[in-house]
């Protein structure tokens, strides 16, 4: 993997190459992983996500053209998209560029409108459709773009539900907040205990370096795209379940629910699927907190314990891990030195998340690598990452 330098200059390369003669500016957003608290975002419960010293690098100027020319250097041989300035017209062909176009959209609702042309080259090191959240963090390095190449303020809370409100209306993924969050707000060293129902947040610091253990994820290369998967059905899912359970009782969410509560009423929700779906958000929400205590008291043990077992419920209440993610988290739970592993994000794909005793890791690395590739009979791709600071201007 190229180092953050290389990054940076690799990025000013492409926008020179593209638009010779203009000064940019450099910027960068993190990627992120949520070490546990899975779909409960929009279940109004708690999650545990930290951003990365990984994500996407941009370089940015002002033209005089009235028009977005916007570039992604991860597409070479792709043309640089022209988008005239005024209203953000959502069209097919946009691709990747539907997303920096939503956040220019919902900063215009808000009356921050873009009256001037922008030339933006963007390069990331997070692999595509990862879980590791390039869209979200493409999102809120755009609005950090914006905030600085126009003079304008705005807190990284509202960044962040600006972001948000680009995916769920603009694109149509009905996420929940965690991921623009996590970016948006990313403390080095640290991760963010969120209450996805009010927003209350705390910095909780990482004590693995301390530990001799290693974050390790695990890249399972199997592609998937939010908006065309079965996402938005979980979050239909859990909606019915949560409107069911509000003909028995009083709740503001799933997340609002202990496992005895749910277990009370959960039988007037009548479809065993639906039962499931709330199951997990509820058991995955106490499984979290348990989880942040248990870090709070250095038991890493514990806490790995948690993980594995929020796998388990994704893997057979929620049912959104597939074969490739099973694959590695339950090869994970074999290998020496390992404390817990899970997949992380929203699953059809993506990775998994492990907790791994430094001394361990090569070897991890290799048998994992090699029982999935024997069994998937494509490669994995695995990354040893830290929490990183959240968005900024580099240059």
């Amino acid at each position: 993997m190229l180092t953050d330098k290389e990054m940076q200059e690799r990025t000013l390369q492409a926008f020179r190459g593209l638009f010779p003669g203009e000064i940019p500016a450099l910027y960068f957003a993190p990627g992120r992983v949520n070490l546990i608290g899975e779909h409960t975002d929009y279940n109004g419960g708690h999650v545990f996500p930290c951003a990365l010293t990984i994500g996407i690098y941009a370089a940015a100027a002002k033209n005089d053209l009235g028009m977005l020319r916007m570039y992604s250097a991860n597409f070479p041989g792709s043309s640089v998209s022209q988008i005239p300035i005024g209203p953000m017209v959502k069209e097919k062909k946009d691709g990747w560029c539907s997303y920096p176009k939503g956040v220019i959209w919902a900063f215009a609702e808000k009356g921050f409108e873009v009256t001037q042309g922008l030339d933006i080259v963007y390069y990331g090191n997070l692999p595509n459709s990862s879980g590791l959240s390039s869209s979200a963090a493409m999102e809120v390095l755009t609005g950090t773009i914006l905030l600085d190449q126009f003079g304008w303020t705005m807190d990284g809370v509202t960044l962040s539900l600006l972001a948000q409100r680009a995916e769920n209306v603009y694109n149509g993924v009905n996420c929940g907040i965690m991921d623009q969050f996590a970016i948006a707000m990313g403390k080095k060293d640290h991760a963010i205990f969120l209450d996805t129902a009010d927003l209350a947040y705390q910095y909780v610091p990482l004590p693995l370096a301390d530990n001799g253990v290693k974050l390790v994820i695990a890249c399972s290369n199997k592609k998937r795209g939010l908006a065309d998967s079965k996402y938005n059905e979980r979050r239909s899912e859990c909606e019915a379940a949560l409107a069911a359970i509000r003909t028995a009782r009083p709740a503001e969410s799933l997340g609002a629910l202990s496992s005895a509560e749910f277990e009370e009423v959960k039988d007037v929700i009548g479809d065993p699927v639906k039962i499931r779906r709330a199951r997990h958000a509820v058991a995955e929400n106490e499984r979290t907190i348990l989880a942040v205590d248990a870090l709070g008291k250095g038991d890493l043990a514990e806490f790995g314990k948690l993980m594995n077992a929020s796998h388990v419920s994704l893997r057979d209440d929620y049912e959104v891990t597939g074969i490739e993610l099973d694959t590695l988290a339950e090869t994970a739970w074999e290998q020496p030195g390992v404390l817990g592993s899970r997949m992380t994000g929203a699953g059809f794909g993506g990775c998994t998340v492990s907790l791994v005793k430094e001394a361990d890791v090569e070897a991890f690395i290799e048998n994992v690598g090699r029982i999935y590739q024997e069994k998937i009979g494509y490669a994995a791709d695995f990354y040893s990452v830290t929490a990183g600071d959240g968005p900024r201007r580099l240059a």
